[in-house]
């Protein structure tokens, strides 16, 4: 199976916008996908901390 290239992700997402979406709509999606990737990414390579790791650091940052 044949792995989708970047360009070919920007396209989907072109094709699937509105015809009359702004650039900043565009680029926000575009960002928003990326970094749905990379979390994914994250979670493969095993880079994940666990729901209590993560509760305790939000508390942190209310300190």
């Amino acid at each position: 199976m044949t792995e989708t290239t970047v360009k070919q992700k920007i396209l989907k997402v072109l094709e699937e916008m509105p015809q009359d979406c702004t650039f900043t709509d565009v680029m926000e999606r575009l960002y928003f996908l990326y970094k749905v990737e990379q979390g994914i990414a994250q979670v493969v390579a095993g880079d994940i901390i666990s729901h209590a790791e993560a509760k305790e650091r939000i508390k942190k940052w209310h300190e």
